[in-house]
């Protein structure tokens, strides 16, 4: 496609040179040999900064005027650029303008535009669209072109495949054997006349959408061609918060602060990491460590000594523990309890209750009731790919429902019993001691999932707030401060039973995690992080409060208050997160409906945060009044709140 357009090019009589300005990309190297072999000259720079390209480009190929023609345009027209170049000498900028129809683009822009242009007088966005600082600037003389025929209103510049199907489609009807190259626009608007379903391919394209999205939501178009789902985590993926206009990606981050790839700064009140970064982002003394053992070598073929140091500290902190094994995922250190379990019990049902993981012990929860994690995780979850002889072994009851523990106990023979100890509502005073004396009683394997709780509102796990003890437990996020460092923690006479069956992998063994954690641990003792965040969260979840009984709107709180969330007593409720995410993104906030709290955010900040939140409240007040339409009101699509296949 690039050699058709530099061939009708160079059809133009007055174009005195053409260069191809490509980055520096190994990707773009196929272009030279296509340049040499058709005599264009070829600059390489920048790939984000594509207008210090066309700067540096003056500098080395001087003259007058320099037009500039994008390679997804193949239909640019040799006569359009004619006519610009005729009004060179009275204008510094000229454009084909809005009457043309997308895919014709041209444009000419005198030497002195270039020559006087200052790193300062130019933004991002401008950067990388190169003379939109001339579309808003008054400094400039400008002339708009206006086609001979009226033209389609419709897309034929090429950015998806369906685009190129169109224009292949009309490059192939109209030009000819003797003249591949010479057809003009005219040419083009005749034959879709006459041909209109052509059109209907890229029908669905929205034209220069891609000049309206920012530089993550580029990339994220581009993830989900080569990574299913487009990331690993689900609760990263824009879609969760405002789909098309999400930043999604970080080039980096600070405390409670966020860098994306356009180099704008946010404030992050939302996951934090999805709640890896109790103290923060970048935490120095923990980096320090990091950056130490990172000189000093990760890995080798001998252990590394921190991985004893850190199941002593662990096992120390837990007076019931014994022993421990490390991982790197919650969702490991989740299927490495329930081996151990089954394994030292030689049974293979669990009864649980909340989220513990994607594994296949979990998901099978799935296989006899398609809506059995509905309440757990997320709904709409479809155990494809988990063998079907695991129906039945996965068994969920409801936190704090004594009946429903009681007649899965005495309906099967169990392995384990897991939950989490709190993730909203603390357990009732009697459910705890009955999960303890049913496992006792039964020979069953009581397990606390403290991956997400743990060190939020205690020195360790949340049950040690509690008068019972579990018989393992699991600990990760907080754990390594952002570090990927999971543990399992539990009783010797379980624990052993690890002996007896096969958990072994190499990266557990690297020796960042171990690290990071202990430099972690250091921390959150010295600074006593969990009654920090805690009370954080505590007056974040009345600022939440206050804004809506100022509106009088009626919102539910979850989660314990590090990781404080509400949502809308609202038909509605889906829209006004996505409206919050929204509104807040512009003011410069990672935001939405939950908000995982660091020692890193402050009184201040929350208050900054509360002050502008409270004008999107006021909006969802209007739009439950019926004033306003929410759905007039919201510039991308909702977001999601069920597990969605992403194309």
């Amino acid at each position: 496609m690039l050699q058709y357009v530099l061939e009708r090019i160079k059809v133009a009589d007055s174009v005195d040179q053409i260069v191809v300005a490509t980055s520096l990309n190994s990707e773009n190297d196929e272009i030279i040999p296509i340049c040499n072999e058709m005599g264009v000259k070829v600059y390489r720079g920048d790939e984000n900064n594509v207008l210090s390209r066309f700067v540096d480009i003056s500098r080395l190929y001087p003259a007058s005027h320099y037009l500039r023609i994008t390679a997804d345009c193949p239909l640019v027209d040799p006569r359009t650029i004619e006519e610009a170049i005729g009004f060179c000498q009275s204008f510094d900028y000229i454009t084909t303008g809005p009457k043309y129809t997308d895919g014709f683009d041209v444009e000419l822009i005198s030497r002195e535009v270039f020559a006087g242009l200052s790193s300062d007088a130019v933004s991002a966005f401008d950067e990388e669209h190169v003379t939109s600082f001339i579309h808003s600037s008054s400094q400039y003389t400008k002339k708009v072109l206006v086609p001979s025929v009226d033209m389609p209103s419709c897309r034929l510049s090429v950015d998806e495949p369906n685009d190129f199907q169109v224009v292949s489609a009309i490059i192939n009807s109209i030009s000819t054997t003797q003249s591949p190259f010479q057809f003009s626009l005219i040419d083009v608007v005749e034959f879709l006349a006459d041909n209109p379903q052509i059109l209907l391919l890229n029908s669905m394209n929205v034209p220069n959408a891609g000049s309206n999205m920012n530089s993550g939501q580029k990339l994220w178009r581009r993830a989900k061609k080569v990574i299913p789902g487009g990331n690993m985590l689900l609760s990263k993926r824009p879609e969760m918060f405002l789909p098309e206009g999400w930043p999604s990606y970080f080039s980096r981050s600070s405390g409670c602060k966020v860098w994306d790839l356009d180099g704008n700064e946010y404030i992050d009140m939302t996951i934090m990491g999805i709640g890896t970064n109790i103290l923060g982002y970048g935490r120095r003394e923990v980096d320090d460590q990091v950056n130490r053992v990172i000189v000093d070598g990760n890995m080798s073929s001998l252990n590394c000594p921190e991985e004893v140091y850190l199941a002593e500290r662990l096992v120390s902190m837990h007076p019931w523990a014994d022993m421990c094994r490390f991982a790197r995922s919650g969702g490991e250190a989740n299927s490495i309890a329930i081996r151990i379990a089954r394994a030292h019990t030689n049974r293979d049902k669990v009864a649980f209750c909340g989220y513990h993981g994607w594994h296949d012990w979990y998901l099978a929860t799935n296989l006899p009731n398609k809506d059995g994690l509905n309440e757990h995780l997320l709904p709409g979850l479809e155990p494809l790919g988990v063998p079907k002889q695991l129906s039945g072994t996965a068994l969920p009851f409801m936190f704090n429902d004594s009946s429903a523990v009681r007649k899965i106990v005495d309906q099967h023979d169990l392995a384990a019993i897991k939950l989490e100890v709190q993730r909203t509502d603390p357990p009732n005073p009697d459910f705890l001691f009955l999960l303890r004396e049913l496992c006792d009683a039964n020979g069953i394997v009581l397990i606390f999932d403290e991956c997400t709780s743990g060190f939020r509102e205690s020195f360790g796990g949340i049950h040690l707030n509690y008068p019972v003890e579990p018989d393992m437990a699991m600990f990760g996020k907080a754990l390594g401060n952002g570090y990927a460092v999971t543990a399992v923690i539990g009783r010797e006479e379980v624990m052993q039973a690890a002996q007896s069956t096969f958990i072994s992998s190499t990266f557990w063994t690297e020796r960042i995690g171990s690290v990071a954690a202990l430099a972690t641990l250091d921390i959150m003792e010295k600074e006593k992080s969990w009654k920090t965040i805690t009370e954080l969260g505590t007056y974040l979840r009345s600022g939440w409060q206050n804004l809506a009984d100022k509106y009088d709107l009626s919102i539910k709180h979850f989660c314990i208050p590090s990781l404080a969330g509400f949502y809308f007593d609202s038909s509605d409720s889906r829209l006004y997160k996505t409206l919050i995410s929204q509104e807040m993104l512009s003011k410069g906030y990672l935001a939405g409906t939950s908000c995982y709290m660091s020692t890193a955010h402050t009184a201040e900040i929350i208050n900054k945060y509360l002050l502008e939140l409270d004008p999107v409240f006021e909006m969802i007040r209007a739009c439950e009044d019926g004033a306003i339409n929410i759905n007039q009101i919201l510039r991308y699509p909702a977001c999601h709140d069920k597990f969605s296949r992403l194309n």
